[in-house]
């Protein structure tokens, strides 16, 4: 995940006023997520329980920290030129998606009911897509058009992003970090937030860089996996997506993406022994 936007290639109309059309998918995913079934199937794959280490980490003071930096970004690349407008094609895509992928997200944290889910793309030559604590998603126009995604792909690529937020591994991450250090003397000022409130607060600048573990990737290729079949996503497309991940990252010395989500045979490797638990899902939804 990366911070700056190099040699943009869309252009928004400054003048013209993105939030109306914004908001309408904002209030109709919601309505839609509204309706999802709160009484789910057990989930098909398996990532145990959360990171108890997140609990260090007020939750409402990282997603304020994600809502900041994100509003940041977003004006960073207003200013270059970068923000595809509302009727941009591909950010209608990417829209399209996430109001599929997002009722199915409640079951797996229930603070993703209140989320002000959103989704923005910015015109980037780089590979890259994310999703801020609190539901705040942007693709980069490098990952859409240098690897040539499907609309199944992107929804791989979309619900792994949703998964980082959903597991909280950033605030996890956060926790981890701080408790080798000064944060494991605060003592009884968790209860009052004190100093891991403050430290979250801070954290904005430090969310979209984040890298996360192994274990953290892994959870979110296979819940994102999850998320995406119930969704009506092919689930062989995680595999699809991995294997042109690679290929360009090969063509290309690297990306930076890859970065922050390594690939590999191991990675592909575990998505294709998910993909029977999954594949009675996707079918489902297809029919539905």
């Amino acid at each position: 995940m990366c911070t700056r936007c190099d040699r943009p290639e869309l252009t928004a109309s400054a003048a013209a006023s993105p939030w109306n059309p914004r908001r309408a998918f904002l209030l109709a995913a919601a309505g839609v997520a509204g309706t999802a079934l709160s009484g789910a199937a057990l989930a098909q794959v398996n990532v145990g329980n959360a990171s108890m280490a997140r609990n260090l980490v007020p939750a409402d003071k990282i997603e304020a920290a994600g809502v900041q930096q994100y509003g940041q970004l977003l004006e960073q690349a207003r200013a270059k030129g970068a923000l595809a407008d509302d009727g941009n094609p591909q950010l209608q895509r990417l829209r399209t998606i996430a109001g599929r992928l997002i009722p199915f997200a409640t079951p797996w944290n229930a603070r993703a009911r209140e989320w002000k889910w959103e989704v923005n793309l910015i015109g980037s030559k780089q590979i890259n897509a994310f999703c801020m604590p609190g539901g705040k998603i942007a693709f980069f126009t490098g990952i859409l058009e240098q690897l040539k995604l499907s609309d199944d792909e992107v929804a791989m690529v979309m619900g792994h992003e949703m998964a980082h937020a959903l597991r909280e591994h950033a605030r996890a991450r956060m926790a981890k970090s701080a408790g080798t250090g000064a944060a494991l003397s605060i003592g009884a000022q968790l209860l009052g937030l004190g100093q891991v409130g403050d430290m979250a607060a801070r954290a904005g600048t430090q969310l979209i860089t984040l890298k996360f573990s192994r274990g953290d990737e892994t959870e979110a290729d296979l819940v994102g996996l999850e998320l995406a079949a119930r969704a009506g996503y092919d689930p062989k497309a995680s595999v699809s997506l991995w294997q042109k991940m690679a290929a360009a990252s090969k063509n290309q010395g690297g990306l930076n993406f890859l970065s922050t989500h390594p690939s590999g045979p191991d990675r592909i490797a575990k998505l294709e022994a998910n993909l029977p638990k999954v594949d009675k899902l996707y079918r489902d939804a297809r029919k539905s």
